[in-house]
């Protein structure tokens, strides 16, 4: 099975970013966390203060199969600035791999133009970054190879939508039903 790839970015939002890891990992998926800058050490937009796996560039992405953007401010924006990463996503893109960001982050997509005649949702006050996009305001919404969260009240709806694009519906239910949503 592909692994995951979740981007973290000084002033990331922490339930996005930490939620989804867990729930991926409870599903058994391979999950690493990247940072993007040179440092290991990321700082949330609260605080608080992980340890990626991986540097941005420590990090082979031959065997990944979804890239992860959570959202939270000033992450969102840094990710944003990151011209490696935007080229990354492009390159899923147009291989069709699955691209999924939450909050704030699909401003990222919108920026480079994949949300164009797509469905897409975000943080309310951001639809404006969504280039070309419907915004539906929906919780979650899957368009093609990219999935959209709204915000970190909704990360449990998001990250389950992605065990079910990676791991399939009974792995979801199984990982649903232990987080006795």
């Amino acid at each position: 099975m592909k692994k995951v790839a979740l981007f973290l970015a000084n002033g990331f939002e922490e339930i996005e970013a930490l939620a989804t890891v867990d729930i991926l990992r409870r599903a058994q998926l391979t999950v690493e966390t990247i940072s993007i800058s040179d440092k290991k050490s990321v700082t949330g937009a609260h605080n608080l203060s992980v340890i990626a796996d991986k540097t941005f560039q420590e990090a082979n992405f031959s065997d990944v199969g979804l890239l992860v953007l959570p959202g939270g401010m000033p992450g969102a924006k840094n990710l944003n600035e990151h011209e490696e990463l935007k080229q990354l996503i492009s390159q899923f893109n147009e291989e069709g791999k699955l691209i999924a960001a939450i909050c704030a982050a699909p401003m990222v997509l919108g920026g480079l133009g994949l949300l164009k005649d797509r469905r897409a949702t975000c943080y309310p006050g951001f639809e404006t970054e969504l280039t070309g996009a419907k915004a539906t305001g929906e919780s979650v919404v899957i368009d093609g190879n990219i999935i959209t969260g709204k915000g970190p009240g909704l990360v449990f709806e998001f990250a389950l939508r992605l065990v079910e694009k990676m791991a399939g519906l009974k792995i979801r239910q199984e990982v649903q039903n232990g987080l006795l949503l």
